[in-house]
C-alpha cells in the first residue's frame, strides 16, 4: 500500500485527465455501473461527519471527512478526512490519500466539467466568491476547462482574497487576476460564477440583470437549511443540473426554492443525463444555467482510481505496511 500526500496528489494527474475521470464518473453514474450506499451524514451540534463507500468495477474506497465551520478561527482548514482505496478483486487496501487535497481536486473537476459543457460560448472571464482552498482549485479547475482569460476574487475578508490572487498568480501565471471590492463588480466582468463559501445566506444580490445570460457553479451549500443563491436567479432558470440526485435531499440550493415554489422537480437535471442524452450544448450556453454539486463516493473512487495509477507509474507515493 502507498500513501500518497497532498504534493502526490497534484502532481499525479494533470487537470484535465482529473476533468476527464469526473466526466467518465457522470456517465458511470448515470448506468448505474457503481455500487454506492447512502452516506452516513452526522450533524453533531454545528459539525458534520460523513462516511463515503463506493464500489466500481475495479476498485472500491471509502472516505471519511469531517466538516468543522469554527476550525479557521483555530487556524485549523473546515475540512479534514482520509481515503482509503482497495482492490475490488481481494478488498486489499492500495493506497491512502490525503483526504482534503483529494476533495479539493475532484470536486473542482466536476465544477470545471459543468462549465466545458454549460458556459457561455463567449465566457472569457471567471468569478470565485469565497477565497478559500476550494476557490483556489475552482479557479485552476476552470481555466483548464475553457478560454479564461481572467479570473475575479471576492471575500468578505479582502485580506484571504488578496492572499488567494498572490497563490492564483503563482499557479496560473498566464490569466488575469482581479480582486473585486464588491460582489456586484465581479457579476458586471464575469459570465461564470462560482460560489464556494460557508455562508447560511445567499451571497449575490438578489438582481436578475446582475445574475442573467451566466453559468454559475454552486459549491458551499451542504445542508437542507444552508444556500448561497437568491431568489431571484431561480427566476432566470429553464434548468437546473445537479451532480447527484442527493443535492435534492441535501442542499437548501435545491430544497428552499423547490418548497418555496421558485423552482419545479421537472425543471431539474442531473449533469450526467445531460451528456448522456447528448442535449444541445449550444442552447444551454444560451442561457443563465446553474449547476449545483454536493458530490459523492463516486467522484472520490473515479479520481482516486485515476490519482493511484498515474502515482504507480510516476514512481509517487511512500509504501507503507497495513
Amino acid at each position: 500500500m502507498i500513501y500518497l500526500t497532498e504534493s502526490d496528489i497534484l502532481n499525479a494527474a494533470t487537470i484535465d485527465e482529473m476533468l476527464d475521470a469526473i466526466e467518465l464518473s457522470l456517465r458511470i453514474y448515470e448506468k448505474k455501473e457503481f455500487h454506492m450506499p447512502q452516506r452516513l451524514h452526522v450533524d453533531h451540534q454545528d459539525n458534520v461527519l460523513l462516511l463515503m463507500p463506493c464500489f466500481t468495477k475495479d476498485y472500491f474506497g471509502t472516505k471519511v471527512v469531517t466538516l468543522f465551520p469554527d476550525n479557521p478561527a483555530k487556524n485549523v482548514p473546515v475540512l479534514n478526512g482520509i481515503m482509503v482505496l482497495n482492490d475490488s478483486q481481494t478488498g486489499v487496501p492500495l493506497a491512502l490519500l490525503n483526504g482534503p487535497a483529494l476533495t479539493a481536486v475532484r470536486t473542482a473537476a466536476v465544477g470545471a466539467v459543468s462549465i466545458r459543457h454549460l458556459a457561455p460560448d463567449n465566457a472569457h472571464a471567471v468569478g470565485i466568491i469565497g477565497a478559500g482552498v476550494q476557490g483556489f482549485h475552482q479557479a485552476r479547475a476552470a481555466c483548464s476547462a475553457g478560454r479564461i482569460t481572467d479570473v475575479f476574487i471576492y471575500d468578505l475578508y479582502p485580506e484571504k482574497a488578496s492572499a488567494l490572487k498572490d497563490k492564483l498568480l503563482a499557479a496560473i501565471g498566464d490569466v488575469n487576476i482581479h480582486q473585486a471590492a464588491r460582489v456586484e463588480d465581479l457579476l458586471e466582468h464575469t459570465q461564470i460564477v462560482i460560489t464556494a463559501t460557508t455562508s447560511s445566506e445567499p451571497v449575490l444580490p438578489d438582481k436578475e440583470k446582475l445574475l442573467a445570460g451566466k453559468h454559475f457553479v454552486g459549491i458551499g451549500s451542504y445542508k437542507p437549511d444552508v444556500r448561497e443563491f437568491p431568489r431571484a436567479l431561480y427566476g432566470l432558470l429553464k434548468t437546473v443540473y445537479i451532480d447527484t440526485e442527493h443535492a435534492l435531499e441535501e442542499s437548501g440550493d435545491i430544497i428552499v426554492p423547490l418548497c418555496n415554489g421558485w423552482l419545479r422537480r421537472d425543471q431539474i437535471m442531473t449533469l450526467g443525463r445531460f451528456l448522456i442524452d447528448k442535449e444541445p450544448e449550444s442552447r444551454a450556453r444560451q442561457e443563465t444555467t446553474l449547476f449545483k454539486s454536493v458530490g459523492m463516493a463516486l467522484f472520490d473512487v473515479c479520481a482516486s482510481t485515476l490519482i493511484y495509477e498515474k502515482a504507480i507509474a510516476k514512481g509517487l507515493g511512500q509504501e507503507i505496511t497495513p
